[in-house]
């Protein structure tokens, strides 16, 4: 017999379809948390120059492997994207750009922003 008080379960993230803002929302705090994980990694990197040659030619034997270009392609694409969607809530907080029209279109532009400065910088990159 289920108990009376308690209280319904509201449904989860699996009930519901994904739609731009929740998955634009996700996808700045997954930035976030990445970008702080490559904060780490540059810790790394300064403290293994600090520990000399031998421990920094180790880093340096990573670094020069395609993981870590895909790595740096991925931080290149999240600091943009974590910068221009952070200016779209920055706006939100002086209160504009609350129409369900507007939020769309700048959600778009945030993706397509990111996308583009990306695709800019590794191609002057390279």
């Amino acid at each position: 017999m289920s108990n009376p008080r308690a209280r319904p379960i509201s449904p989860h993230l699996q009930v519901y379809r994904p739609q731009l803002t929740s998955v634009l929302s996700i996808m700045h705090r997954l930035t976030g948390i990445f970008l702080s994980g490559v904060t780490m990694v540059l810790s790394l990197w300064l403290v293994n120059i600090a520990f000399g040659e031998v421990a920094y030619s180790v880093f340096v034997a990573f670094w020069d492997s395609w993981i870590s270009t895909l790595l740096l392609t991925g931080v290149v694409f999240c600091v943009y994207y974590h910068l221009l969607n952070g200016v779209r809530h920055l706006a939100w907080d002086w209160g504009f750009g609350f129409s369900l029209a507007r939020v769309y279109a700048t959600g778009w532009a945030v993706v397509g922003g990111s996308l583009a400065l990306s695709a800019i910088t590794l191609v002057l990159a390279i």
